[in-house]
Order: structure tokens, then sequence, then C-alpha cells
């Protein structure tokens, strides 16, 4: 079987669905060879492309053009290229649309991950760009598919929402552990440390945590420290640090910038608990990264991680400040021994549900259900 993933890019700076279509296009090209990911070039070449040297990448020159990404070096290779499934990552650029073009006018399946693309904030975010695409192509494109892959129970209501009416395949992002993101053995000596890791974007709702901690009293604050971990909206991080200025909070948080790889994974191995306030995520890669260093989570529930809660080793629920400090005392409150075996309930879960090697069976299972090889999988839903 020949399989055919597409993506608009795959360098470092694109965030999640890049890294996520990595680690999934390995997993499954170490079960068959027959999978091959077709993407562009990085502009720049001190950017580092995900998976460039891998025999599965099919990387063309870049030649990006127009607001939708167009490019004839990814026309030319699907037209000159025929697989028996074509399978694309994301929405609104030209490749996703030309993938279901060609695998239409081949008369093969196709599979659209949206990865968030459909959640009702992200359509909202660029409307008067997408609006026109939508009707140009995009509904047409999603409506007939032949299936969507969602991450997450929720992304399929949104989905549904969206018009689609034929199958859904749940099948999260595959987590994968590397070496050095061993369980942590120790928390952060004097200051309890929490953090945020991710995009800055008004849509991460990072200045929730900040007014909880102006909840709390002169005491509790001193025995927190609060790191912010990323880059990427310039004005929403400055208007970040003037809230932190307004609200007295200098002297308990912090703002570490862009850290990706070991470095990375240290800062979370020490964090008493990340926190996740987002009032809406997908699958979001940063709360199993967390849970396979150890470290509790808490998620808005806006995010779909209730399994946060209900297995012991983190907290779910809303993302008003009166809450999030409520979730601050509680932390404020536990020893390292029971942060340390909330850590060790939230690996274990990762490593049982979500692993690499797992989600990429999954999705060779979907594979082999849409080429009439096998019966349907249990995480397919059909309307």
């Amino acid at each position: 079987m020949k399989v055919l993933h597409t993506i608009q890019g795959m360098t470092t700076s694109l965030g999640g669905p890049s890294t996520c279509t990595h680690d999934l296009i390995n997993a499954m090209y170490k079960e068959c060879t027959g999978i091959n990911l077709l993407t562009v070039d990085a502009p720049d070449t001190n950017e580092e492309v995900l998976g460039k040297g891998e025999p599965w990448l099919k990387l063309v020159p870049y030649d990006l053009k127009t607001p939708i990404q167009w490019s004839g070096n990814l026309k030319k290779y699907l037209e000159k290229n025929e697989y028996d499934i074509y399978h694309t990552n994301g929405l609104w650029a030209f490749v996703n649309h030309e993938t279901c073009r060609i695998a239409r006018i081949n008369n093969k399946p196709y599979i659209i991950s949206p990865h968030g693309m459909l959640y009702p904030t992200a359509l909202k975010r660029n409307f008067w760009k997408k609006q026109p695409m939508l009707k140009l192509w995009f509904n047409h494109d999603i409506t007939s598919a032949t299936c969507i892959h969602a991450t997450c129970t929720e992304e399929t209501i949104h989905i549904r929402n969206f018009g689609y009416k034929g199958p859904i395949a749940v099948i999260p992002n595959p987590v994968v552990i590397p070496e050095y993101a061993r369980l942590a053995e120790h928390k952060s000596r004097g200051r309890k440390k929490i953090g945020f890791l991710g995009r800055l974007h008004p849509i991460k709702k990072i200045e929730q945590v900040l007014y909880a901690m102006a909840l709390l009293n002169d005491t509790e604050r001193s025995e927190l420290c609060f790191q912010i971990i990323g880059k990427d909206d310039e004005r929403y991080e400055s208007w970040l640090q003037e809230e932190t200025r307004r609200l007295n909070l200098e002297r308990c948080v912090e703002f570490l910038g862009f850290i990706r790889g070991k470095e990375k994974y240290r800062l979370l191995q020490e964090l008493w608990a990340l926190m996740v306030p987002s009032v809406q995520e997908n699958f979001g890669m940063i709360v199993p990264e967390a849970l396979i260093c150890g470290t509790p989570v808490y998620a808005s529930l806006g995010t779909p991680w209730n399994i946060l809660s209900e297995s012991g080793c983190g907290w779910w629920r809303d993302n008003s400040p009166e809450t999030i400090v409520e979730v601050l005392r509680e932390i404020l409150g536990k020893t390292e021994d029971e942060i340390l075996k909330m850590g060790r309930i939230g690996r274990a879960i990762i490593t049982r549900n979500y692993s690499d090697n797992i989600v990429a069976d999954k999705m060779w299972q979907l594979y082999m259900w849409i080429t009439g090889n096998t019966s349907k999988p249990e995480f397919v839903c059909e309307d």
C-alpha cells in the first residue's frame, strides 16, 4: 500500500502539526515503507526541517506564493506520482486543497487531519481570508473526504457542526518519549515552580494564571514562581509583561522565551505543575510532554483532558482566576512525594494510551479499513 501525507511545511517553527506529523510518519515507516510525506523545503537554510534526510520525506524546493501558499513544485509532484491513499494535514493552504483534488481525479480515497482548524475559534481567525477559500475549494474538499481524522472526541463535535457527514477516526497525536525525558525524581527546591509552555497567543489565556496569582496572599505568592516559556505574538507577550508589572508580580513571574529539546524537558521535570488555561485546545502536545516527565497538569475545560481529574494526575477545571487560584493553593498544600505520585500516574497513562507505536498501529488499521482490507475499527464513528 502506497500512502502519501502532505503538509504545508515541516520547519520546527511551525509547531505542533509539524511535530506530530513527523512523529506519526516516523513510527509508521518502521512498520511499512510505503508511506511518504510531501512538503516544501525551508525558505531559510538556517531553519531546521523535521525529518530532513529520512527516506520517507519528499522535499521539494521552496516556492510558496500568494496568501494561499501556491506551489508549482508541490503541484508537479502530486500530478506525477500516484498513491493508494492521500492524507493531508491542516487546512487553508494550497497543498491541502491540491491533495484532495488530485485524489478525486485519481479516484483514490483521501483523509484530512484538520489539527484543530475546524474549531469555532480557529474558523473565526482570519475569517475574511477563509470564507472565500471555503466557497471556492474547502467546503467541497471537506464534505467529500473519505474520512476525517480527529485527535479527540471534542474535535468530532466541531467537525460534525461544520457539516461533515462521513466517517471520523478518533486517533490521538502520537507521543514520542525521548530517552532524556525521564520521570522526575524530585521537584524544584525553594519556590515551587509552575509553568506555561507553548505559543504565546491570546487564545492561550495565560493572563488568567496571572490574575489567579494576584488573588494569593503575600506569603502564598512568595512560595510560587510562574515560568512562561514560549514565543509568538510579540504584542501579546508585551501586554502580559505589562500586566505582570501592574499586578506587582515581577518577583514571582519569569519570561524564559522559546526553549526546546533537552532543556525543555529539564524545565518540565522541575515544575510542580504545568498550567494550560486556554480557551480551547485540540489534543495539545504539551500536556502529554509534561506528563511523561512526571509533572501534573492543570488544563481548562476548553481542552480534551478530563482524564487529568479522573485519574488523579492533574486538574481539569474552568479557567476563571477564582478556580485557578484554588488549584494553586492545592499545589502549595501538596508535598513533593504527593506531586511525584501524581506524575507517575500521568506517565503511565501516556505510555499506555498515546505512545507513537500505538497511534501508528491505529492509523494503519484506518488505512486498511478504507481500502477494504479489514472491518471497521472501533475508533471510527459514522454518522
